[in-house]
């Protein structure tokens, strides 16, 4: 040797590695001598930093894989932290950390409506009806209005029913959504148009007729691909013209050219729309739908049509009113589905789920209704048969916005049968017919709601 070693502090020997004991301020790697136990410091100091994953952790081995995750080797937890293994040292801080179980952040809601869409569409399904104020003085519609009541019944029928292939062919890709509008759309039209030929006499009517069912198949089309603010730019040329009608009398050339000019547009950017689909790749695969899974949405479509009809023989404006509540009752479709996913987040046995479904669905069909109620009387209605009626259509709607199609149809057919065969054959109770067929089918539609909407697996 070439001399003795100089052993005091400070000394040459902290320049080599050395065998030192841990203090809990030392935050190198170091070797513990055996037997001197767990460091209660460093462990404590690893518990505060890791304290909010910790706290969560239901088990020690959730600890454990935190650990790993944190690149703890055993070498580690035994030099720094004095413990043999990985499972002792998340056993020590699981213990060692209060348990916090803190609430998820609230999701999303997955159905949030679109407000202004709604809006619009309740607006687009009335607007058009200013086209027969504008256009009555040329051909006189009173005398043929059954022609135009049978042409609108059969559109309203073929469009439900069309617009619910088209929705089933979305799911396989646009372009099989619009081939399969672009096919039915004109065969609707031209459908209504024959059907109703025989009771026009020919001459204005019939182009009445057609114009009308022309219209109604393209705007079905543009409203089952979304487009609403291009349906209604086309619709313009209409709202000038019946703007002028509450100043002056336009003319014969006006009062024909620009419902012309509005039926043109739309047939313009509904094929553009289509057109545009059309030449986007389609997809590999996918079978069609059978034709019996829209049939029912037609069928309430057509009773939809006559139950607003015989509204409509004595209550006209009722009818308005009920049409731009359409919008409304969209939007309140969507806050219901939203408002059961959140009762199905709040609740965890069936019978609570049932019973906040209940709540909720009382609550959105008086949201729709109330309204209903001030403007019944503004228009010197009677409100029953408003209010039954609307409640009858929009529990219908709901069923259907979940897929259950075919009740809805049955009930509310069953109730336009009897409304109509009533009111043509002017049996008794004559015009309380349509309200007592509403309110009858109301529970009936309830009933099925809460039945099949008051499961928690439908809301899943």
């Amino acid at each position: 040797m070439s001399g003795p070693m100089a052993l005091e502090p400070g000394g040459a020997e902290q320049d080599t590695l050395a065998l030192r004991l841990a203090r809990p301020d030392d935050r190198t790697l170091s070797l513990r001598l055996p037997g001197l136990g767990t460091d209660e410091a460093a462990v404590s100091l690893l518990a505060a930093e890791l304290a909010d994953r910790v706290g969560p952790a239901v088990h020690p081995y959730e600890v454990a894989a935190l650990l790993e995750a944190e690149g703890l080797t055993a070498e580690t937890i035994k030099d720094r932290y004095g413990h043999p293994n990985l499972f002792s040292l998340a056993t020590a801080l699981y213990e060692q950390v209060p348990r916090t179980f803190p609430e998820p952040a609230p999701a999303a809601d997955p159905w949030r409506p679109d407000h202004v869409r709604c809006l619009l569409r309740g607006l687009l399904f009335a607007l058009p009806g200013l086209a027969y104020p504008l256009t009555a003085p040329l051909w006189h519609p009173g005398r043929h209005a059954a022609a135009l009541i049978l042409a609108g019944l059969i559109s309203w029928a073929w469009g439900q029913g069309l617009g619910h292939r088209a929705h089933l062919r979305k799911a396989t890709g646009p372009r099989e959504a619009a081939r399969t509008l672009a096919a039915g759309a004109p065969l609707g039209a031209v459908l209504a148009t024959v059907l109703a030929a025989p009771l026009t006499g020919g001459g204005p009517v019939l182009l009445a007729v057609a114009a009308q069912s022309l219209y109604l198949a393209a705007a079905g089309v543009l409203l089952v691909l979304a487009r609403e603010k291009t349906l209604l730019a086309a619709l313009s040329p209409l709202l000038a013209g019946a703007a002028c009608l509450f100043r002056w009398d336009p003319g014969p050339e006006p009062r024909l050219g620009l419902p012309l000019l509005a039926l043109l547009a739309t047939l313009a950017v509904t094929a553009h729309t289509l057109r545009g689909l059309l030449k986007e790749p389609g997809a590999e695969g996918g079978r069609r739908p059978p034709l019996r899974w829209s049939l029912p949405y037609g069928l309430f479509g057509l009773a939809a049509g006559l139950l607003v009809l015989l509204e409509g023989r004595r209550e006209p404006y009722a009818v308005i009113v009920l049409t731009l509540s359409m919008g409304p009752a969209e939007w309140l479709l969507y806050r219901y589905r939203g408002l059961s996913v959140a009762a199905l987040r709040a609740t965890a046995t069936p019978a609570g789920f049932l019973l906040r479904s209940t709540g909720v669905l009382g609550l959105c069909l008086l949201g729709y209704l109330l309204p209903l109620l001030p403007a019944a009387y503004l228009t010197g209605a009677p409100p029953a048969p408003l209010l039954l009626l609307a409640a009858t259509l929009w529990t219908a709607l709901l069923l259907q916005a979940f897929g259950t199609a075919w009740p809805p149809a049955a009930i509310c057919l069953a109730a336009a049968g009897t409304a109509g065969v009533v009111t043509a054959l002017r049996l008794p109770p004559g015009p309380a017919a349509l309200p007592l067929a509403c309110a009858a089918a109301v529970p009936c539609l309830l009933a099925c709601v809460l039945r099949l909407l008051g499961r928690p697996a439908r809301h899943a």
